[in-house]
């Protein structure tokens, strides 16, 4: 798998972010949707890249560079004929280095609470994630999920495909 640094121009990736967002614009309420947009994505404290397998495009992931030396996880999604080969896993490993890489002391996410996110909090839990509460500008709501990772303990790599330097 090809992890890369991700410039947003791909046909491929803006179909990809298109498709999560209709996901989780499907199961929340709109003022509970935090996933960005192709031009939120762009801001320039947000890393962005696409997990490649040949010419197809497999899944994305963004890191947030937030105040305190603290990151977020930003647009994680696989694609499904991706589902359960390990992409969600590099990702994250991916994005767990990049963040411990630059320094930060905690990495944040939120997600959804539904039974159809429950391979993804697995993984956040498998990673050494815990849940938290709600951090930064979110507020508290019955469609959130949040989740921290004390990046000061020792690196965790998950999965077959973990992420090496």
């Amino acid at each position: 798998m090809d992890i890369r640094l991700d410039d947003l121009t791909a046909p491929a990736v803006h179909a990809l972010l298109e498709a999560h967002l209709a996901t989780m614009r499907a199961l929340s309420p709109p003022e509970c949707v935090f996933a960005l947009d192709l031009d939120a994505l762009r801001d320039p404290a947000i890393t962005f890249w696409s997990a490649w397998e040949g010419e197809q495009l497999a899944g994305i992931g963004a890191l947030r560079e937030c105040d305190g030396g603290e990151g977020e996880i930003k647009s994680m999604h696989t694609a499904a004929a991706w589902r359960r080969h390990g992409v969600g896993r590099a990702l994250l490993n991916h994005i767990v280095f990049e963040a411990r890489e630059r320094g930060y002391t905690r990495l944040l996410l939120e997600t959804g609470p539904q039974d159809g996110f429950a391979a993804a909090h697995n993984m956040y839990l498998d990673a050494g994630f815990a849940d938290t509460g709600p951090f930064g500008e979110y507020a508290e709501n019955p469609f959130s999920r949040f989740f921290a990772l004390d990046l000061s303990l020792p690196s965790i790599a998950i999965g077959a495909q973990a992420y090496s330097s």
